[in-house]
Order: structure tokens, then C-alpha cells, then sequence
């Protein structure tokens, strides 16, 4: 790797089956960043603890996604492919940027307040509440430069920031403050039925959620049945507002074919709903399909995984020490050796 190469951190949670708007959102921009950046793929096995109830699959599905980041066209000679708890850095500097964050930052963070609202507060566990400063070791660990996250992120890189100049104000400068990198289109997919929320593995009705590994069979129902509108006569074009559904499903096919939302709206002009549901629904089958024959041949190869999760998590421990070091030396934490 060139070490004049800006640095990209970016990370998955293991829990549960990766889906399209993970794919979308995130994954697919990560093949083509290789080239133009120090990249470290991340699989954040600790953030998943925050919502997994049972962890005896765990193992299988930090497998699951290494196999994917491969299928992706992830590539372990050009990028780093770990296991966040296989890097002990990141515990120890979430505990010291704990010591730096405020309580009401943190109070802040959109999916807490959610639980508050929703008076789930009371058993809601403590790590949805300071996960966002685990995220921060994660990502200043590593001096990262650019961070490829949605929309709906940008709130928790802003406390990563906020934290990163509060300790570099009082420790000269220790940390790189990372930059978002958000996509105009497709960075935030949307639930297929209720488009005004984000389409989430953990949703409890599945028909709003299309993941990468479901069948054909699977997809073209989903799509069939996905909300659009009842505006009369109907018309394809996007317009989040007051178009939702519609526009949910331009920025998936945008994103799977690399059209130009504005191209495709020209497309498909005069079409119905139906007729641009099947177009989206056949050209989204042949696009997974690809993608989980890929997954299948990686997912096949347990010993080669483990072997890439393995080398992986010796690059990033040496990358990480670096930073560690030069922390606990600034914090006069006494070192022998």
C-alpha cells in the first residue's frame, strides 16, 4: 500500500443479513475507492452487540459479511479487511475518548432520543448510548481522512469531528479530523413500503427490506409491492417530497445500473408504475445474482476468510499502535521498556 494515499475508514455491523440500501449507501462506492485511497474495511462485530439478544450465530455472521465485502469486489491486496474486536486499540481508546465527551452530546444522538421518545429508555442498553464514542475510536484510530457514510450518519462523524479538535485543542494535535463523503443519490435507500423511513435489516416486516442473498422470487414480490402514489396520470420523476416511493425506487435502479437519475427519468417517461416496477425488479435480479454467486464461492472457503480476517487484523493492530502510543504519551501514562 502507498502511504501517501488519503486514508478511507468505513464499517458493517455483523448482525443479521446485509441488505440493498448497506450495498447502495456504502458498499458499492468501496471497490472503486481502492484505487484512490489507503482503504480499511471494517466488520464492527463490538457495535453489534448493542442489538443482537442472542449471540450464538455471531461468528457465522462476521463470516457472512467478510464473504460479501469479497463478493463486493472488496480486494485483501489493496485494502484492509478486519475484525474490530481482533484490535484490542479500539477498546482502549473508547475508554480514553470517553473521558473527553460530554454526556449531553451524546444525549443528542438521533437514535437515542428515539428511545427516549418512545419510552423504551428503561431497557435500553448502555451501549446504544455511548456506541457513538466506540465509532469514534474507530475511526480516529486509524488518522483516517474520509469517512463514506449516509446521510443519516453525518450526525455521529459530526461528534467524531467535535471530539477530534476537542482533544487535539488540548493536546496539540493528535488526531486527523475525518470528512464525510455523502453520495447525492442513493446514499439513504429507503423501507420499500413506508419510503419516509430507512430500509433497516432489523426491520420487523421484512417486505420493506430487500437483502442482498433473498431469491428472485423474493425481489420481484418486494418490488411489486412497494408504495408509489396516487397522483393521476402517473408519472415517473423524482421528487422525495412529494414522490417518496417513487423516488426511493430511481435511486435503486440509479445506483445498480450508474444512470444518471435525470436519464432515467427520461426513460422512463409515459411508462406506468407497473411497467417500471418489473423493469427495476428484473434488472435488480441479475444484478444480486452476480453478486451471491460470488458470495457463495467465498463464503465456501472458510479456511481463506479466517486467513484474510487474520492478515487484516495485523496491519490494522500495527497502524493502530501508532496513534496509541503517541496518545498515552501525551496523557504522561508511564510506558516500560
Amino acid at each position: 500500500m502507498i502511504d501517501s494515499k488519503p486514508i478511507l475508514f468505513s464499517a458493517v455491523q455483523p448482525s443479521g443479513q446485509l441488505t440493498l440500501g448497506n450495498y447502495i449507501g456504502t458498499i458499492r462506492h468501496w471497490s472503486k475507492m481502492q484505487d484512490d485511497y489507503e482503504c480499511l474495511y471494517c466488520i464492527a462485530d463490538l457495535h453489534a452487540l448493542t442489538t443482537l439478544n442472542n449471540q450464538t450465530f455471531l461468528n457465522e455472521s462476521i463470516l457472512d459479511t467478510i464473504a460479501l465485502y469479497l463478493a463486493c469486489g472488496i480486494d485483501p491486496n489493496k485494502s484492509i479487511i478486519f475484525i474490530q474486536s481482533h484490535v484490542v486499540q479500539h477498546c482502549q481508546l473508547n475508554w480514553i475518548l470517553n473521558c473527553f465527551s460530554n454526556f449531553s452530546e451524546l444525549f443528542r444522538m438521533t437514535q437515542f432520543k428515539s428511545k427516549k421518545n418512545n419510552n423504551t429508555i428503561n431497557q435500553t442498553n448502555l451501549g446504544i448510548f455511548t456506541y457513538p464514542i466506540l465509532m469514534a475510536a474507530d475511526i480516529l484510530l486509524y488518522q483516517t481522512n474520509f469517512v463514506p457514510v449516509g446521510k443519516d450518519q453525518k450526525q455521529h462523524l459530526e461528534l467524531v469531528r467535535d471530539i477530534a479538535n476537542r482533544f487535539n485543542f488540548i493536546y496539540n494535535g493528535i488526531f486527523t479530523v475525518p470528512v464525510p463523503l455523502i453520495h447525492k443519490y442513493g446514499s439513504k435507500i429507503m423501507s420499500l413500503l413506508e419510503p419516509k423511513k430507512k430500509m433497516s435489516k432489523s426491520d420487523k416486516n421484512q417486505n420493506n427490506t430487500i437483502f442482498l442473498l433473498d431469491t428472485e422470487e423474493s425481489i420481484l414480490l418486494k418490488i411489486k409491492n412497494a408504495i408509489t402514489d396516487s397522483e393521476k396520470p402517473a408519472k415517473i420523476y423524482y421528487d422525495i417530497e412529494k414522490k417518496s416511493g417513487i423516488s426511493n425506487l430511481l435511486d435503486i435502479l440509479s445506483a445498480i445500473t450508474n444512470k444518471k437519475i435525470s436519464c432515467l427519468e427520461k426513460e422512463l417517461e409515459g411508462m406506468r408504475y407497473s411497467e417500471f416496477k418489473n423493469i427495476l425488479a428484473i434488472t435488480l435480479c441479475n444484478f444480486l445474482s452476480k453478486i451471491k454467486d460470488s458470495y457463495l464461492y467465498y463464503r465456501n472457503n472458510t479456511v481463506y476468510l479466517k486467513e484474510v480476517a487474520y492478515n487484516g487484523s495485523i496491519q490494522a493492530r500495527l497502524k493502530a499502535d501508532l496513534t496509541l502510543n503517541k496518545i498515552y504519551s501525551k496523557l504522561k501514562f508511564l510506558t516500560i521498556s
